[in-house]
C-alpha cells in the first residue's frame, strides 16, 4: 500500500491549491479516501472524506471552501482548496479507511503573506 502526496506549496491568504493522491496497493475505486492534515504541534485530523459512491463530508473548518474529488481510473484523489487562510498551514495526507498506519510522505502547504 503506498500514497504519494502532491501540490503542496506556498500561497497567501485568500489562494488556492490543488493536492492530488496518487494511491497504489489495494482496490482504490471500493475504498473510502480521506484528506488529512497535521498543523505544527498538533495531532493530525480528518479534514475530507470520500466514499467510493463519490459521497462527500468535511470538517466544519474546511467546509465551503475545500473539495474532495476522486478518479478511480488514476487511482487518485484530490482536494481543491480555496480560500486559504493561515491556520490551513500543515502537512496534508491521504489515507484509504481500513489501512491505518500506512502514510505517505504528505505535502506541505503553506498559507501566509
Amino acid at each position: 500500500v503506498q500514497f504519494v502526496e502532491s501540490g503542496g506549496g506556498l500561497v497567501q491568504p485568500g489562494g488556492s491549491l490543488r493536492l492530488s493522491c496518487a494511491a497504489s496497493g489495494f482496490t482504490f475505486s471500493s475504498a473510502v479516501m480521506s484528506w488529512y492534515r497535521q498543523a505544527p504541534g498538533k495531532i493530525r485530523v480528518a479534514v475530507a472524506v470520500i466514499d467510493s459512491a463519490g459521497g462527500t463530508s468535511y470538517a466544519d473548518s474546511v467546509k465551503g471552501r475545500f473539495t474532495i474529488s476522486r478518479d478511480n481510473a488514476k487511482n487518485t484523489v484530490y482536494l481543491q482548496m480555496n480560500s486559504l487562510k493561515p491556520e490551513d498551514t500543515a502537512v496534508y495526507y491521504c489515507q484509504a479507511r481500513g489501512w491505518a498506519g500506512y502514510w505517505g510522505q504528505g505535502t506541505q502547504v503553506a498559507v501566509s503573506s
